[in-house]
């Protein structure tokens, strides 16, 4: 029974296996329909059509895919045509097509894939570069080539790379172009650069009048770097125009996209004015990595074409993408797949059109995700999508075009940059620094090696509309000459027109009046005129400051000019009490009270020991004051006898040389030198009070007075002239109306006090900036112009100039300073502060030695005491009271010296009565 029932499972096992296997084996069709759309009279589609035809031929021949299954495919031309090319994708649904490859252009692109997603057919495009086909929007759309959105990314590093600001779109008029030019001017945006120019092609009238209208406007234009983004027929023809324009000549720069490297690598041979045409251009194109399977394509499309006929990158991914379909296909069958359409219940079937004849393909999003999920390596490299349904790994060729031929100048990719080394080498280690970005050197047009500049000034006859603020009060800095409207002079205006000829090419301009010529002008409104278009840059003393940083650009600047307060002062006479000056009062405090400190700690160290330091208490006070005070002449007769008692003396001693020095050092200078006051000691102390603050009309100092000092701005006072400053000073905060002080530009300021002897700058700049031209943002010209202000820097120019204007302070007092600073407490507490450390120390050590000797005393009492002597010293031993007099009786009472010391004090008196007999003997001769 056991045998029989394991031969009825084995059966049973076998019979499911075998239904299963033929069931997936049915699911494989003996053919499967895919189609093809592309323009069959185009150059990339001559290509296509070959490239595609022998892909099918490849993969029907090779056994390890399909197994079994042939693959066909039906091509259609769509004319470049949207109406033909959706015509065409409906016939497909009519022959149970499962995927569709192409179509190349863009614009058909954006019609047929609304068919591809109602009937759920993946479209596979080799060549529709268009960014603006997503994914989002066109489920079914698989790009097999690269967006353009890489490709104008790799046009943006280049414009960086060598430092341009502003290109000149040319491009064809339609989804293609539009959206390629839009890409370009977003990545363009993120390297702070810009198109400044757009001309578009009509596509449907390509002709030569009509681009050489377009070239002469872009002729007329500043910008020298043209990026041309077009189809092969247009971008020839602009070419050419150009080359007959003189377009391709010294100074320019082209770069085209990559349609013209899919011409020139179609192409055998071009005639040679085409190639004349394009020389110095720099194009971009598809990289794909060299590989044995490419290199055996490329010798076989040599033998199919007989060299009539080139192989392009277009023809690549053509021939990748079929197989893309063959191993998404394979996959598709293996996870249970298969091919079945239904009727698509949203079309009406009513009419001639025969539309019931289209059907859904059931399993198209299950083809779709496996079409996704497909990896190969084909010949373009790696065939791979992102999480965004991009080839993985996008890079270009970047290719200079020289002679009849064209040379590779390096590499583009996504991850590396631009670099001289292929990118499939820089997977490893890419690094995508400003360091590590680099190009071969390219011939430009015109046959030179020098990068061009990339802009010039247009020849159109505009000239820059320069503002200048028209001022009324210091107009040595920039004035309008009398009876001209257009003519200025001055410090400001020397100086841009030295700079202006330094460079090396011609600046037409017009200097245009800012202003009424009654007051002075809002410096903050010229600003702000140039972000809208009336004024092509301003010129005068216009102060950098951020938030005009932020609208244009400024150049470098050519004179310093922070802001500083102005205040009147008045001379300090010496008078009676000028030896008070040279401390604080805090200062003296101190210092007193540490000779009296001093005294008493040095009196408490000597008084047990040293005889010159007992006595009566009426002669200890007076011997601690004499002692104390006379340390500061180093006069002091009293010995000090112990240690603690020497070491706190020369600290004192030296903390005294360090004040004597520096006593008698200011005193001499508040003696000598004329020494000036101002109530006002800067900006801080005008903020602290409530007195009324000057600024100059039109300067930026009342903003920031306001917005970063937070004053009030009832507290300021527009002034508009030197005159009304020195009034306004004059009449100081009182009720006539005056200020306390004016917050003005350092320039302004050293320009005022060369006339006005009674006022001083008082405190430090507490901001700092200069004076500089401005210009838009990303203006070249502010570039060129900082280069030409640092020359006139170093070779001394803008020196000169300055003192041609402004002159020198005549006033004597220039080297006077305001409110000289006494000495301080802060400068001296480190020296108090070791001093009191010392004396605190030296105390506790001798308190120490008195407390041992308490103790001493109280284990050793008097061998033979008196009775009363005894009951009294227990007493006192027993109270805290005692404690406290013991300690006071130990540190009066008189400590006898050692032998030693004995010695020695009686060896001095012997020495000292040895001198006075010797004295007295002389005396008496």
């Amino acid at each position: 029974m056991a045998i029989v029932r394991f031969l009825l499972f084995a059966t049973l096992c076998f019979e499911v296996f075998l239904a299963g296997y033929c069931r997936n084996n049915s699911s494989r069709p003996a053919v499967v329909n895919i189609g093809a759309i592309f323009s069959l009279e185009s150059t990339i589609g001559r290509v296509a059509k070959i490239a595609i035809e022998e892909a099918v031929k490849d993969v029907n021949s090779n056994s390890s895919i399909l197994s079994g299954t042939e693959l066909s495919i039906t091509t259609q031309n769509s004319n470049c045509s949207g109406f033909m090319g959706m015509v065409e994708a409906l016939q497909f649904m009519e022959t149970d097509i499962v995927a569709i490859i192409g179509p190349q252009s863009s614009v058909v692109a954006h019609i047929i894939t609304h068919v591809a997603n109602e009937l759920q057919v993946p479209l596979l495009s080799f060549a529709a570069t268009d960014p603006a086909l997503s994914s989002l929007e066109f489920p079914y759309f698989i790009r097999t080539t690269l967006s353009d959105l890489y490709q104008m990314n790799a046009v943006a590093d280049i414009v960086n790379y060598y430092g341009w600001k502003e290109v000149t779109a040319i491009y064809i008029d339609d989804d293609y172009g539009r959206n390629g030019i839009a890409a370009l001017n977003d990545k363009l945006a993120e390297r702070r650069s810009r198109i400044s120019y757009k001309a578009g092609i009509p596509p449907e009238s390509i002709k030569k009048g009509t681009i050489m209208d377009i070239l002469v406007k872009v002729a007329l234009m500043e910008a020298r770097v043209i990026v041309l983004h077009a189809n092969p027929d247009s971008g020839l023809i602009v070419f050419s125009v150009a080359e007959y324009l003189g377009m391709m000549g010294n100074g320019y720069v082209w770069i085209a996209t990559e349609w013209l490297a899919s011409l020139l690598d179609s192409a055998t041979s071009l005639p040679y004015e085409t190639t004349d045409s394009l020389q110095g251009a720099l194009m971009l194109r598809q990289h794909t990595p060299d590989s044995d399977q490419k290199r055996a394509f490329i010798s076989r499309w040599d033998k199919l074409t007989g060299g009539s006929l080139g192989l392009n990158a277009y023809g690549l991914y053509a021939y990748d993408s079929v197989w893309l379909v063959a191993h998404a296909l394979d996959a598709f069958f293996n996870h249970g797949g298969t091919i079945s359409f239904s009727n698509d219940s949203m079309i009406n079937s009513d009419g001639n059109l025969h539309l019931e004849e289209m059907s859904i393909f059931d399993d198209g999003p299950l083809l779709l995700k496996t079409i996704l999920r497909t990896n190969f390596t084909g010949l373009t490299g790696l065939v791979e999508f992102d999480s965004g349904r991009s080839l993985s790994q996008p890079s270009y060729d970047v290719i200079n075009v020289v002679g009849t031929g064209s040379r590779r100048i390096g590499f583009w990719s996504s991850f590396s940059g631009l670099s001289t080394y292929p990118p499939e080498t820089l997977l490893k280690a890419p690094n995508r620094s400003s360091t590590h970005q680099k190009l071969y050197p390219v011939i430009w047009p015109g046959e030179t090696l020098t990068t061009p500049r990339g802009w010039v000034f247009s020849n159109n006859g505009k000239q820059l509309r320069i503002g200048v603020p028209v001022r009324v009060s210091f107009r040595e800095f920039v004035s309008r000459e009398r009876g001209t409207d257009n003519a200025f002079k001055g410090f400001c205006i020397d100086v841009f027109t030295a700079a202006i000829e330094l460079l090396p090419y011609a600046v037409p301009y017009q200097f245009i009046p800012f202003g009424d010529g009654h007051q002075n002008p809002s410096y903050t409104e010229l600003v702000n005129l140039i972000t809208t278009g009336f004024f092509d840059a301003a010129v005068g003393d216009i102060a950098i400051v951020t938030n005009r940083t932020r609208i244009v650009d400024f150049t470098q600047p050519y004179a310093a000019s922070g802001l500083v307060v102005v205040a009147p002062f008045k001379k300090l006479n010496t008078g009676a009490w000028a030896f008070l000056q040279p401390f604080s009062l805090q200062m003296w405090a101190v210092t007193a009270a540490f000779f009296i400190i001093i005294g008493m700690v040095v009196w408490i160290l000597e008084h047990r020991i040293n005889d010159e330091f007992r006595g009566p208490p009426k002669q200890q006070v007076t011997t601690i004051l004499w002692f104390s005070f006379s340390t500061m002449f180093f006069a002091h007769r009293e010995n000090t006898v112990s240690t603690l008692g020497r070491a706190v003396l020369i600290i004192w001693l030296f903390v005294v040389l360090i004040v004597n020095s520096s006593y008698t050092a200011s005193l001499t200078s508040i003696l000598t030198v004329q020494q000036l006051s101002s109530s006002v000691k800067g900006v801080d102390s005008l903020r602290m009070t409530s007195d009324p603050i000057g600024y100059q009309v039109g300067s930026f100092a009342e903003h920031y007075l306001i917005e970063e000092l937070g004053i009030s701005k009832s507290r300021l006072v527009a002034l508009g002239s030197p005159e009304a400053y020195a009034e306004a000073l004059r009449k100081g905060p009182g009720k006539e109306g005056g200020v306390a002080a004016i917050v003005d530009e350092l320039s302004y300021v050293e320009l005022f006090l060369s006339s006005q002897c009674t006022f001083r700058i008082v405190g430090q700049e507490f901001t700092k900036s200069g004076w500089g031209f401005a210009f838009p943002r990303d203006s070249p010209l502010a570039v060129d112009l900082s280069t030409a202000i640092l020359t006139l820097s170093e070779n001394g120019d803008l020196q000169r100039i300055h003192d041609k204007w402004l002159k020198q302070s005549a006033c004597s007092l220039d080297d006077s300073e305001i409110d000289s600073d006494r000495l301080h407490l802060k400068s001296f507490w480190g020296l108090f502060v070791i001093c009191g450390l010392a004396c605190l120390v030296a105390l506790f050590i001798h308190l120490v030695q008195i407390l041992r000797q308490l103790h001493y005393t109280n284990a050793n009492p008097n061998p033979n005491p008196n009775p009363d002597e005894t009951s009294s010293s227990t007493e006192a031993r027993g109270s805290r009271m005692g404690h406290f007099h013991r300690i006071l009786s130990l540190m009066d009472e008189k400590h006898e010296p050692s032998k030693k010391s004995k010695r020695r004090k009686v060896e001095l008196v012997l020495d000292s009565g040895k001198d006075m007999v010797t004295r007295t003997q002389i005396a008496t001769q």
